[in-house]
């Protein structure tokens, strides 16, 4: 209804009509009308204004009813009521329908809002479609909705752009069919609310892949808009960085992270479409997420700041940066404080951190609790806690839950545990998700598992991944691997790259490599270097042993288990770096084998260390290769223990090869074991001889 109120000047209500000259013609607030009065567009100086005034006034004097209209007109545009008004009346006697109209207008000013709907329903049934306007608005004002629907339809048939919009917003309100369809009418005439309006209908059957019809999409505006909460910890975060810990086998729960727990509808990129056809209809909704943009740029050309906003956000998606900046920047210099926001962040991450905490700052001041958060984050990057703590509550007193989610992150680094339980458990049960897992793995961490589960599962129900993955650990800690495994699984199906990791090996203890190989995938895709690893060796196990290669035969390509093992290995990965060195070696190069044994035996693996013995052993570097077996036996490497033993014996030290020999046994493997046992004996024998 607040568009059916609004009385602050002629210009924008529509509601006054003016004759063309030399006739009975009706004129709205259009371009027509602007052209020959003062005020509009500013392209007829006061003079020529006065002038035309003047002349009209002498012919209306005269008796000529068309002047007798131009001149009320003239005299009620600029706010002579009183002047007006015996003009109005004296051409409307003489039946000009144009004057009736203004005449209502002009009672309706004054207060008497019954007697200017006489008058307007005199001008519409002579044809006004102004009128008809502004007499449905005064029956909606009213209540009376079929008489509303009635004038408003007869003036948006006659296509009156304001009667158009007007009819679009009491359908909607009603929710009846031809929202767009009036909406579109008074878009194409120019009208800025309409085209906005009927862009975000058209974006929102977009996010839904076109799946809504025309008659009935939605159009309240959410009042936020695609950047609206760029506060978490991903690309954009503003909070402290603490990452959410992943579980290797046996391992603890993590901490939380720092995402947004209420993501803007806006937000939402087009979902994957199931059905007979979903590229179709993917391309539907793309073609109408274009068709929205034309819209938004049609009513942001004319003024309209949201709509600048909302055209920047599509750009913005799409890569075009810096035309979505000089969107923001329009709607931002308007007083648009999320257009603010948003160009603050596109400065941040072209590299320009000051000119952004300026924007930021704006839209903070104007209320803008994103704004306030980002400001929050940028104060705690430099150390500056204080300053960061201020802006964290600005933007939890402008009803960002996220101030209070952020609040507690940056308690928790400086180690106020109890403050930032308090934060964490305010943001927590005010719906922010990732605040309610927080607070679980706070709770966990003092001991109370009781307190802690029933944070891990709202949050998880809630959406939160890090809250589903820290369930599945909290069950596979109690011995419960069937709830554990639907956690994880809930997880990895959100993109979890340990919860994927964690299907993938039960799946391998089930012996259902093909699900296995699925989940160690994703994993490996998504960067863990342990499913990397796993993957690998799922993949070498399937792959028939090498043979030699026949004379000229060019060497094989690396094989996919080794390209999954060189990955893991460059992440670090000991087992995969020996792997990787194992592998080589078969190729027959030594160096790139020295170089990942090296690599993971300086990284404290034994077998790399004990493979790299191996290899200078092979190349002459006896003394070398006895400083790496040492190392490896002493972490418990049996073999290397025996490689000790054997060097000893031959170098005649006798009780070093026996201390060697007996590591040996007591490490294993049984073969090992054995062969140690009998060294032991022959060199125990030499002893006594």
């Amino acid at each position: 209804m607040g568009n059916m109120g609004d009385r602050a000047t002629l210009l924008e209500t529509g509601r006054f009509e003016q004759p063309h000259a030399g006739n009975v013609a009706d004129a709205t607030a259009s371009a027509d009308f602007a052209d020959r009065v003062e005020g509009l567009g500013g392209e007829h100086d006061a003079e020529e204004t006065a002038g035309a005034e003047a002349r009209h006034r002498g012919a209306a004097d005269r008796g000529d009813t068309s002047s007798m209209s131009v001149l009320g007109a003239l005299l009620l545009r600029r706010g002579d009521l009183d002047g007006a008004e015996p003009y109005l009346r004296a051409a409307t006697a003489d039946g000009d329908r144009a004057a009736a109209n203004n005449l209502g207008v002009l009672l309706h000013q004054r207060g008497y809002p019954e007697e200017a709907a006489g008058w307007w329903r005199i001008a519409a049934v002579a044809g006004s479609a102004a009128a008809a306007h502004a007499l449905g608005r005064h029956f909606r004002e009213r209540g009376d909705e079929p008489a509303a629907e009635y004038w408003l339809r007869q003036s948006a048939e006659q296509g009156h752009a304001l009667g158009a919009y007007a009819l679009s917003d009491l359908l909607e309100h009603r929710g009846e069919e031809g929202v767009e369809r009036w909406l579109r009418t008074a878009a194409e005439q120019g009208h800025r609310e309409a085209a906005y309006r009927l862009a975000r209908a058209l974006e929102a059957r977009a996010a839904e892949g076109g799946s809504r019809t025309a008659g009935t999409v939605a159009l309240a505006d959410t009042g936020r808009h695609a950047l609206a909460d760029r506060t978490g910890a991903d690309s954009r975060g503003t909070a402290p960085d603490t990452r959410t810990g992943r579980k290797d086998p046996g391992g603890t729960v993590g901490r939380g992270a720092a995402r947004d727990g209420s993501p803007d509808p806006a937000e939402r990129a087009v979902p994957s479409v199931s059905g007979p056809e979903p590229a179709a209809a993917a391309r539907a909704a793309a073609a109408l997420l274009d068709e929205a943009a034309q819209w938004y740029r049609q009513a942001a050309a004319r003024g309209h700041r949201r709509a600048a906003l909302h055209l920047g956000v599509i750009l913005e998606r799409r890569g075009r940066l810096k035309e979505a900046g000089r969107w923001y920047l329009t709607a931002a210099k308007d007083g648009e404080p999320r257009a603010a926001c948003a160009l603050g962040f596109l400065l941040r991450d072209a590299g320009d951190e000051e000119s952004a905490a300026v924007w930021w700052l704006r839209a903070a001041q104007d209320g803008d609790g994103n704004a306030a958060n980002a400001l929050g984050a940028l104060h705690a990057a430099r150390g500056e806690a204080q300053t960061a703590e201020r802006w964290y509550r600005a933007a939890m007193d402008a009803g960002d839950v996220n101030g209070a989610y952020n609040l507690g992150l940056l308690c928790a680094s400086q180690d106020r545990t109890a403050q930032a339980e308090q934060w964490y458990r305010r943001a927590a049960y005010a719906g922010h998700r990732e605040a309610a897992n927080a607070l679980a793995v706070l709770l966990l961490q003092a001991g109370d598992h009781v307190g802690a589960e029933p944070w891990f599962s709202k949050a998880a129900e809630a959406g939160s991944v890090d809250a589903a993955f820290n369930l599945g650990i909290l069950h596979a800690g109690r011995d419960d691997d069937r709830t554990a495994l639907d956690w994880y699984e809930r997880a990895a199906a959100a993109g979890h790259t340990e919860a994927a990791l964690q299907v993938g090996i039960a799946r391998l203890k089930d012996g259902d490599e093909h699900e296995a190989e699925r989940h160690l995938r994703c994993a490996a895709g998504g960067g863990s270097a342990e499913a990397a690893f796993r993957l690998a060796a799922l993949l070498d196990a399937r792959r028939p042993p090498p043979g030699a290669p026949a004379l000229g035969e060019p060497v094989a390509a690396k094989s996919e288990c080794e390209e999954w093992y060189e990955r893991a290995a460059r992440q670090g990965h000991r087992r995969a770096q020996v792997r990787v060195g194992m592998l080589a070696a078969t190729r027959g190069d030594g160096a790139e084998a020295a170089r990942w044994y090296r690599e993971a035996a300086e990284a404290g693996s034994r077998s790399g260390a004990f493979n790299l013995g191996l290899l200078l052993a092979r190349e002459g570097s006896e003394r070398e290769a006895s400083l790496w077996w040492t190392r490896a036996a002493r972490a418990g490497h049996g073999r290397a223990a025996l490689r000790l033993a054997l060097l000893a014996a031959r170098r005649g030290e006798l009780a070093e090869g026996q201390h060697w020999c007996a590591r040996a046994v007591e490490l294993g493997p049984g073969e090992v074991a054995e062969r140690a046992a009998r060294l032991r004996e022959a060199l125990l024998q030499e002893l006594t001889a």
